[in-house]
C-alpha cells in the first residue's frame, strides 16, 4: 500500500526505535522534519532478530512494536518527503523482508489523530539490543523531550553488552557533535 499522501508530496511516519533521534534518521532521509511526539495505544515495544539473526549494523536485537491491550509506546512522527519513501524502506530492511511497512494512527499530546506508515519486523525471535543501539533511542527519546517515564523505562532496557565497533554509531555521534557545534 502507498502511505497516505498529504498535501505537497509528503506523508507522516511514526519512528520508535533509533529513527527518533533525528541525526540518525537524517543519515539516509534528508527530508524528515519533525511533527510531534505521539502515543501508538495497544502497543509494547519489543527487541528481536529477524529469523534468528543479529542486525549486522546494530550488533544486536533491534526495535519492533507489537500489538498488546493495554500498553502503549512514545514514539515521534516525522514529516517526510515521498521522495525519502524508498530510502525510508531502504533502511528498513523492506526489500529483504524484515520489516514490513503498516499504518498506525497515533495521538499527539494535543490530542490530534494522525495516521502515519510505520514499520513492524516479521518472523523475528526475541533478543536483546546492543548498548549502543539502546543508547541512540535514549538519546532520541530525550531529545524529542517524550515522557520522563517512557524514557525511565527505555534506560532500564537490558542489552546484550556488545563492546565491539558500531560504524553506524560513530557516524551519528559525529553527527550529533558537528550539530552541537554549529548551534554553540
Amino acid at each position: 500500500f502507498g502511505p497516505m499522501e498529504l498535501a505537497g508530496g509528503c506523508f507522516l511516519y511514526y519512528a520508535y526505535g533509533s529513527n527518533l533521534l533525528r541525526e540518525r534518521l537524517l543519515l539516509s532521509n534528508p527530508s524528515a522534519a519533525l511533527c510531534a511526539p505521539a502515543r501508538l495505544q495497544d502497543f509494547k515495544l519489543e527487541f528481536g532478530h529477524h529469523q534468528g539473526r543479529m542486525s549486522s549494523v546494530w550488533h544486536g536485537g533491534t526495535a519492533t512494536i507489537v500489538q498488546s491491550p493495554g500498553d502503549e509506546v512514545c514514539g515521534i512522527v516525522w514529516k517526510m518527503n515521498a521522495s525519502n519513501l524508498s530510502s525510508l524502506d531502504k533502511q528498513e530492511g523492506v526489500e529483504d523482508g524484515i520489516y514490513v511497512p503498516i499504518e498506525v494512527n497515533v495521538h499527539t499530546q494535543t490530542g490530534q489523530v494522525l495516521t502515519c506508515r510505520s514499520y513492524q519486523m516479521t518472523d523475528y525471535v526475541c533478543g536483546p539490543p546492543s548498548p549502543q543501539y539502546k543508547k541512540v533511542i535514549c538519546m532520541g527519546a530525550k531529545q524529542n523531550g517524550l515522557p520522563a517515564d517512557y524514557q525511565k523505562k527505555l534506560e532500564a532496557i537490558e542489552t546484550n553488552n556488545y563492546a565491539g565497533p558500531v560504524p553506524i554509531m560513530e557516524e551519528i555521534e559525529a553527527a550529533v557533535k558537528a550539530k552541537e557545534i554549529n548551534s554553540a
